[in-house]
């Protein structure tokens, strides 16, 4: 079975729309939204948290759905895969805005991988590049 939303209609800028909705209606002070060649690749935002003001990126890549829509023989083009990565991304941000309603979680606790450094870097990316250590976490359940 394809991905979700593989067929949508939705244009990328009103998926991007509600997302800077729903974050603005969770707290996000500044929001902005990046563009490459005229397409929204990502949207980044400012939250107040416990320890002050802290930045977020949340990335779009068209390009890998594409490339995972191809895979599973669905066929489709650039405009397509925008469309459906945009509408992926805002039903994740909106599930996450439910359980944060819940008060299960806290806004930073759920974008703590998309939280920025000073450089613009990713928690994420930090971690991938191993510049943010965990030690053995997995010793714990030995």
């Amino acid at each position: 079975m394809p991905i979700k939303n593989y067929t949508t209609t939705v244009p990328a800028a009103q998926s991007v729309a509600e997302i800077v909705g729903a974050l603005a209606a969770h707290g996000a002070t500044k929001i902005q939204q990046d563009y490459d060649a005229g397409r929204p690749v990502s949207i980044a935002f400012v939250i107040d948290t416990p320890a002050g003001l802290r930045a977020f990126r949340l990335p779009s890549s068209a390009d890998r759905v594409k490339a995972v829509l191809l895979r599973q023989k669905v066929k489709t083009d650039d405009a397509q895969a925008e469309r459906v990565a945009w509408r992926i991304l805002r039903d994740w941000v909106l599930s996450q805005m439910a359980i944060l309603e819940t008060e299960m979680v806290a806004m930073d606790q759920i974008m703590l991988p998309y939280m920025v450094d000073d450089n613009g870097r990713t928690v994420y990316e930090l971690y991938q590049s191993r510049q943010l250590q965990l030690g053995d976490g997995g010793a714990q359940y030995d």
